[in-house]
């Protein structure tokens, strides 16, 4: 036992500068960010981790104490955060992720967004076609919740009510505003989640909320109301349908990566597509918080047919510039 003592000691006494030397350069990377850090303690400070990397190893094969043992892990812990740890600090990690990463991630799924889009306006233009032939087929494509008394069986002036009257302060437009994101957000979440199973079910969902689209046009359009609802509806309709397509697009990429996994294993081809599909599912939220907004905020207090269609407008070739719009890449 002795002996064990005496050998950890000299071990100990040997490196045990270069181990402080580490610490002190940890501390100040940690308190300060690498900025605090002169040129040759950057360089240093990888040097010192693999000669704490190799003491940790010699530890651990020739048993010495358990508390050097435990010191030379955290070390080793910090100094690894500090080597490979993430060199930005948030505000510049948000800026990258709307820059660069969001719309590149956008980009690259720009075939499962048109087949996304594709499905959803096949399925509004025939919801549209069957709730014209006959108002009945509008129950079997709008539930009555979300119908809200939106139905064949209102009057004209309360479809145009619901089109340009403001809500009541009980009601409150911010919690529209919430109602409709969190409906909205469900729908995105669920074709995003579900895509993994061959991309049915996301297909099923880009169908449903086309058809609702379709239906819903279909009804105001029958009470001469068209132009205003295409207003109401795409004064967030823009933001909110782009943003449930890319959902769409981004289960339909991991479903596909699934179903035809090609070289790769099935968990390496999802995995991959999962990642790329993450980060376009982060920004669609970005996108249906803005829906929810002009919906509950926007629609309310813009009455004017022609605002609001200058809105829709605006946002559409906003959404549209800001991820296809060619950017250099960088070196």
């Amino acid at each position: 036992m002795a002996e064990l003592h005496l050998k950890s000691w000299r071990f100990r006494a040997e490196r045990e500068a270069d181990w402080r030397r580490l610490e002190t350069l940890l501390a100040k990377a940690e308190t300060g960010g690498a900025a605090r850090l002169k040129r040759d303690e950057l360089l240093e400070i990888p040097l010192l981790y693999r000669q704490a990397l190799s003491s940790l190893s010699v530890a651990r094969s020739i048993s010495l104490d358990q508390s050097l043992t435990a010191y030379l892990e955290g070390l080793c812990t910090r100094a690894y955060f500090v080597v490979y740890g993430a060199r930005t600090r948030l505000p510049e990690r948000l800026a990258a992720f709307f820059l660069r990463d969001w719309p590149n991630a956008v980009r690259a799924l720009w075939r499962e967004t048109l087949v996304s889009f594709l499905l959803s306006a096949i399925a509004t233009v025939v919801a549209y076609v069957l709730v014209r032939r006959d108002s009945e087929w509008f129950h079997s494509f709008v539930n009555v919740g979300l119908a809200a008394g939106r139905d064949p069986s209102a009057t004209t002036a309360y479809l145009r009510a619901t089109l340009y009257s403001k809500p009541s302060a009980n009601e409150g437009l911010s919690a529209l505003a919430t109602f409709l994101f969190t409906h909205n957000a469900q729908i995105a979440l669920f074709a995003f989640a579900l895509g993994f199973a061959l991309c049915l079910p996301t297909a099923a969902l880009m169908v449903l909320n086309g058809a609702m689209l379709g239906a819903f046009l279909a009804l105001f359009i029958s009470r001469d109301l068209g132009v205003e609802a295409t207003g109401g509806l795409m004064i967030h309709g823009t933001t909110e349908l782009f943003a449930i397509v890319l959902a769409g697009a981004a289960g339909f990429s991991i479903g596909w990566a699934v179903a035809f996994p090609g070289d790769r294993t099935r968990v390496d081809a999802a995995g991959e597509a999962g990642r790329r599909a993450a980060t376009a599912m982060a920004g669609v939220v970005v996108m249906l918080f803005v829906a929810g907004l002009l919906e509950g905020f926007g629609r309310q207090l813009i009455q004017l047919d022609l605002a609001r269609y200058s809105v829709a407008g605006g946002m559409l070739v906003f959404w549209l510039a800001y991820f296809y719009w060619p950017r250099r890449t960088r070196p």
